[in-house]
């Protein structure tokens, strides 16, 4: 089957999984700009998607304002209930999304959607129960690439 949307884990998936506190307590993230033409172009073909986090932030829904993702779990204890609710709420069969996480808390999400990637600095155990592996880590490209993977973007493939 055609993979029609994506779920994204925050940390470790479109960043590099640290965060640093500002003199002021602000947390700061750093997201890559090559995951965000990647998921403009998949958004300009119709791919939908979710991002669903264990962590909760104002950075969290600013990204989502700025790639236009309508769908956002934060401070998620339960990723296959969001792969549900999102499958649901997106009308995408489950076998239709793609969920990209880097640990052991996104397993059971990754079991449910019908395919599954990881970025290279992905926790071993989810490095293993993967469809694919990105080569490139997380918060670098990985989520351009698996998008590229899976021909969802017009891009040539990216290589780390």
């Amino acid at each position: 089957m055609a993979i029609r949307a994506v779920a994204l884990d925050v940390d470790g998936v479109l960043t590099d999984g640290t965060f640093t506190w500002s003199a002021g307590g602000e947390e700061i993230k750093t997201f890559s700009f090559r995951d965000v033409m990647g998921i403009s172009l998949a958004s300009r073909r119709g791919i939908v998607f979710a991002l669903i986090s264990g962590e909760s932030g104002p950075l969290i829904e600013r990204y989502a304002k700025k790639m236009g993702i309508g769908f956002v779990w934060q401070g998620c204890r339960d990723k296959a209930l969001a792969v549900r609710e999102f499958s649901q709420a997106a009308g995408v069969p489950l076998e239709e999304i793609c969920f990209v996480g880097d640990d052991i808390n996104d397993l059971a999400a990754m079991a449910l959607a019908g395919s599954s990637a990881a970025p290279a600095d992905a926790h071993p155990g989810v490095l293993a129960a993967v469809d694919y592996v990105s080569p490139c880590g997380g918060g670098r490209g990985a989520v351009r690439d698996v998008l590229e993977h899976h021909a969802l973007c017009d891009a040539p493939q990216m290589r780390a």
